[in-house]
Parts: structure tokens; sequence; C-alpha cells
């Protein structure tokens, strides 16, 4: 019998690449969407994966309960997969009310709408190293046992939607699962994000489009792992045997600063020469360093990431490159 999965941000980094996934194992997958203005805007990431007449998408939003409940009931999917949210962590401070309302009570929304209707499903909630905010281990790692203590509104929304989660699944037997994932990018991020803000600027740089880059904290050191990578990991973590928490991430961590280095030297040039630093791009209170240990993970499915730091951002260039000189369309 075919599996059907459910999406929720099917159309973000990760539920694109996750729908390509899940279809090249002959899934049939159903996707919320939310209405935007411009439609091209809610499927572009998609294009491929409409080739199939296995990939579905339907209007909704995690807010809105009667349509959480409508989908559910009309697809009685194998497995859920929440991956809906509002993901920005600096944007989490202009909009601290709706980052909390999506990413918190969204969450208990789907939870319960998944305990009434389809209970037998398996449940994964895209859970988010910012949760850790503040806290290392002594070994400079951050793990599944990790105190949380996150330093933004998007940080203290991912720790109750975590911690909900785990309620829901030892209160009602329900097979929901979260993977703690640790930064992770890909051509199709958000250019608003700092990897493609970076290669963005960069490459239009290169071609003569921009003069300069204005970028907040240099310092700042993430583990930055390939979305491609990570959602392979949330499909592991969904059927697992065991309803159970993971860390994902490359174990690996990188300055901004390191980051333009790579960059603007894949693409010929001296970063010091065009990046500045400017006060409004600093958050309010800085998160200086995460890095994540995904041993537990990389034991129990024997996982580990294809891409390098390096390669993904020359994969990015390249795709940023193409995209400014007409050679493909934004994805």
């Amino acid at each position: 019998m075919t599996k059907k999965a459910f999406i929720t941000g099917i159309n973000g980094q990760d539920g694109s690449y996750l729908t390509e996934y899940l279809l090249s194992l002959g899934y049939e997958v159903h996707g919320m969407v939310r209405r935007n203005s411009t439609s091209e805007n809610q499927s572009a990431r998609l294009q491929e994966s409409f080739k199939s007449n296995m990939l579905h998408t339907h209007y909704g939003d995690l807010l809105d309960q009667t349509s959480v409940e409508r989908l559910l009931t009309e697809i009685k999917p194998d497995e859920i997969y929440n991956i809906g949210a509002q993901s920005h962590v600096r944007v989490s401070f202009d909009i601290p009310q709706f980052t909390v309302q999506t990413n918190a009570v969204g969450v208990i929304n789907i939870l319960e709408a998944y305990k009434r209707i389809c209970p037998k499903a398996k449940f994964y909630q895209a859970s988010s190293s910012e949760m850790f905010g503040l806290t290392v281990d002594d070994d400079k790692f951050q793990r599944e046992s990790t105190m949380m203590n996150p330093v933004s509104p998007y940080g203290c929304s991912k720790v109750f939607g975590y911690n909900i989660v785990r309620h829901y699944r030892r209160a009602y037997g329900l097979h929901a699962v979260n993977g703690i994932l640790f930064n992770h990018e890909s051509p199709r991020r958000g250019s608003n994000f700092v990897t493609n803000k970076v290669v963005k600027a960069a490459c239009s740089i290169k071609l003569g489009l921009q003069d300069k880059l204005e970028l907040g904290n240099m310092d700042s050191y993430r583990d930055w792992g390939h979305s491609k990578d990570y959602v392979k990991a949330m499909h592991k973590i969904i059927n697992h045997d065991v309803a159970d928490d993971f860390v994902v991430s490359t174990m690996e961590t990188h300055s901004v600063r390191e980051m333009c280095e790579i960059v603007f030297s894949y693409l010929g040039l001296e970063y010091k020469d065009y990046v500045t630093q400017n006060p409004k791009f600093l958050r309010p209170e800085e998160l200086p360093y995460l890095k994540g240990d995904s041993t537990k993970l990389r034991e129990t499915f024997n996982w580990k990431p294809e891409y390098t730091f390096e390669n993904m951002m020359h994969e990015m260039c390249d795709h940023w490159m193409d995209v400014l000189q007409g050679k493909k369309s934004i994805r």
C-alpha cells in the first residue's frame, strides 16, 4: 500500500527537498500551503515535484484549526511532518507574537487534530538548535541532554513546541518525535538568511551589480549542514521503531567571517574589500556559538552528511551566478 505523507511548510526549503525525497521513495505527498497573493511564490520550489501525479497541495494554516482538521480528515496520512513555522530568528524579534502563535500554538493545533483524527500516524516536529541558546556542554557541543536556554522569541517558541510534542508522546502514546536540527542551508534558502545573503551579494559584486555587503555579527559560529542531508534524517527519525528525539548536525562549526572568506575566495575576490559591519543587523541578544553532537543519530541510523560546508557554499555560489546571469530561475 502506498504511504501518505502530510507536510506543513511544504513550499519552504526543507519541505521541497523532503517532498522530492519522499516522492523518490514512492510516497503520495500532500502539503499545506498558505495563500499568497502571488501564486507563483507558493510553489516555486515545488515545480519539479509537480511533474509527479503523487503530489497534492492544499490551502490551510497552522493557526486555522478548522483547515488542519479538515485536511487530516480527508488525507488520513501515515506520516505528518510539521515543518511550517516563522523560521527567521532575527525577524522573530520584530514579530514576536506572530512567531509564538505560529511556532507554539500552531504545534498544539496540529497535535490536537492528529490525536483526535489519525492517532496511528507518525508525527515529526521540526525543532531547532536555537533552543539551546547560550548553553554549551563542557566539551563545546550541544546534544539531546543539553539544557535549553534560548535567546530569541524564535528559540523560546521552539522550546514550547519541542516539549509539547514530548508531552503528547508520553500522555497519549503517540508516535511523536523531534528532530533538533542545527542550521542547514541550500540554494533554496531565502536570501534574507545570512548564508544566501552572503552568497547572493558576493555573486552580485563579482558581476558588478553591487559594491558592498553589510552584515551583523561576523564572529557568530554555527554548525551548518545541507537541507538535502537533513530531510533524509527526518525520514529516518520519524520511522524509527521507538518514538525519540535526535540532534541532526555536522559536528563542525564555522564563523560568518569564515563563510565570507570561503565564498568570496571561490569567486576570486577578497572579502575584506567589500564586507562591512552594520549594527542594525545585530540581534538584541546575540547567540555566539552552536555546535551539535549528532552521535546518537549517526549510531542509530548509520547516518552522516554527504555535503561538506565548503562544497555546500560552492553549490550555492554556482546557483546564484546562474540566477543573476539569467541562466536559471530562483527556486
